[in-house]
């Protein structure tokens, strides 16, 4: 919370062990905190926080119900936004604060190394702590602990889906290759056991959603003329991943996107037809021509379609505004039975708990040994290691993404959550994949280009935009919170300087940019401008926003950073 409060409101934060002092004259209150890490790309690490009572130095602990009460007090009537949204924002943060809590008691109660079933889940069930510019990472709506028992990663939780008979002339959906809804998911429901009425088909639901379902307007009708039926829960364990509605089972060829309506940090994860409709022309236009270039380049690096989707409607109308809430896109599983699996970049950094006694774990974080890795096997200090850790995922998954903008005009939103990648014995990055299909752009310099290879692929979807909105998106998912955002986990592990991982980072996007024309833009961007556009993620949970609804424009807050890629060639 405090870090993403920093960061949105330009505070300026004192060096590592100097004391960061926050005025907030709406409530009257000088918060106190010690800085434990100054970064520079802002993965500041902050000790406890104080709230001070008098000029000579006295102060009392804070809670982060104080805390979260007094900073989200002085960004609703210090902004003149409507009071009322404080009181949800800090409903979240609380939320999220107790949730935390009980992850971290709940690993700390596991037998020392102890993992997931796969390491792609165990990596996926590391967010512990969750997003680190968030201030309610964790927050979870609308259910019982119990039921998060069951559906939270971070707890190892499992579930088998809940299942719903479906007329045949309700059952609605698409796939890049053609294949019917009930084609789709034969692979899942052969052999379930389901006493399906005859002529009627079945599709899957999150066991949350199941039940919350069934009183939606849309759902209510089709229930009452039997042309939906609820069957309950069949068939084998599924594995919640880091976004919690994916689910992934290590014997199955795909994997499900969920539709959830439980709000998770700023929203509701109710899959839209819109987005699921997207993933699947992205999956078409990818095979069009863009994938098999890049493979041939970048044989390294793969993109995780979201390539087909199975819903109930009526009259098979597909378009958003019209779900029932039983939306399910269904995604590219390479990693079955546990094989060649990449890694969750975001459960790479996670910070891992200690034992509770105070001692530290024997690895910070999975990268922290994944770099130890390097060291041993190459001799080199844990510095050099890092370094070379950050040359080896540049090549993986940086260089394939900003040649796919460059070549095609295609941008995607690679967050760390919504990268993967493999390491090989040595510790070091070896493969990279990227996953969603929520975040797909394509800059209009290329409409036209798009078109011939695909026709119609822009039609009836948000696809097309700007070419400088395209980049500054693309500056902010890649550049922000993946390229700067891995250099500032380097540094407040302690394996690195930043400073030292910025030059490396700026010289390997410096020699792209020569060597990439179509790409001069965005890496002019990236490098050279004094200040970048930064998702706010505080504010946005400030005022409200749900981030899945709306123009893409104007879903989130946006404010501007100074651009350290920019300072590291001062």
């Amino acid at each position: 919370m405090l870090r993403a409060y920093v960061r949105e409101t330009g505070a300026d934060v004192p060096g590592s062990g100097g004391l960061l002092y926050l005025g907030l004259p709406c409530s009257a209150l000088t918060l106190r905190v010690r800085v434990l890490h100054r970064s520079v790309t802002g993965w500041h690490r902050f000790g406890s926080v104080r709230v001070v009572t008098s000029d000579r130095g006295g102060s009392v602990p804070a809670d982060v119900g104080l805390v979260a009460a007094a900073l989200v007090r002085e960004s609703t009537l210090g902004r003149g936004a409507p009071p009322y949204l404080g009181a949800d924002a800090v409903g979240r943060i609380v939320n999220s604060a107790v949730r935390t809590g009980v992850h971290l008691a709940r690993r700390r109660g596991e037998t020392p190394g102890a993992r997931g079933v796969t390491p792609f889940l165990d990596a996926e069930q590391a967010l512990l702590l969750g997003h680190p510019f968030h201030p309610a990472p964790k927050s979870r709506e609308g259910a019982s602990d119990s039921e998060l028992d069951a559906y939270s990663p971070e707890l190892r939780g499992s579930f088998p889906l809940h299942w719903f008979a479906v007329h045949p002339d309700i059952v609605v959906g698409e796939s890049a290759d053609g294949r019917t809804p009930v084609e789709l998911l034969r692979p899942l429901t052969d052999g379930l056991g389901l006493s399906v009425p005859d002529g009627m088909a079945v599709v899957p639901a999150h066991p949350w959603q199941a039940r919350d379902v069934l009183a939606r307007p849309a759902v209510r009708p089709l229930v009452d003329a039997g042309l939906l039926r609820p069957l309950g829960p069949a068939g084998p364990d599924w594995y919640p991943t880091s976004s919690v509605r994916t689910v992934h089972r290590p014997d199955a060829d795909v994997m499900l996107k969920l539709s959830l309506g439980m709000r998770i940090t700023n929203s509701r994860r109710n899959n839209l037809r819109g987005e699921m409709r997207l993933g699947v022309r992205a999956a078409r236009l990818l095979a069009a021509g863009p994938a098999a270039r890049l493979r041939a380049e970048h044989p390294e690096f793969g993109i995780l379609r979201d390539f087909g989707w199975v819903s109930a409607g009526v009259d098979g109308d597909f378009e958003t505004g019209s779900e029932t809430g039983l939306e399910t896109a269904v995604r590219d599983n390479p990693f079955p039975g546990g094989q060649g699996e990449g890694l969750c970049v975001a459960g790479l950094v996670a910070e891992r708990t200690g034992p509770g006694d105070g001692s530290p774990p024997a690895h910070r974080a999975l990268l922290s040994e994944a770099v130890a890795r390097t060291a041993r096997a190459h001799g080199v200090s844990t510095a050099e290691a890092s370094a070379r850790w950050l040359a080896a995922y540049l090549d993986v998954l940086a260089v394939p993404l900003i040649r796919l903008r460059a070549w095609y005009g295609i941008a995607l939103e690679p967050h760390h959550q919504n990268t993967l990648v493999a390491l090989d014995a040595d510790g070091l990055p070896h493969a990279g994949w990227y996953r969603d299909s929520q975040g797909y752009y394509v800059a209009a310099s290329h409409a036209a280009d798009v078109e011939k290879l695909l026709p119609g692929a822009a039609d009836g979807l948000d696809l097309v935009f700007d070419d400088a909105f395209v980049d500054e998106r693309v500056a902010y998912y890649l550049g922000i919170n993946n390229l700067l955002g891995l250099v500032g986990a380097f540094g407040a592990l302690g394996l690195a300087d930043e400073g030292d991982l910025l030059r490396v980072l700026r010289a390997r996007l410096e020699r792209l940019r020569a060597a990439e024309p179509g790409a001069k833009a965005l890496l002019d961007l990236l490098l050279d401008a004094p200040v970048l556009r930064c998702k706010a993620n505080y504010l946005t949970c400030v005022d409200g926003l749900d981030e899945l609804v709306g123009d893409v424009e104007s879903q989130s807050v946006y404010v501007d950073l100074t651009n350290p890629l920019a300072e590291a060639q001062r």
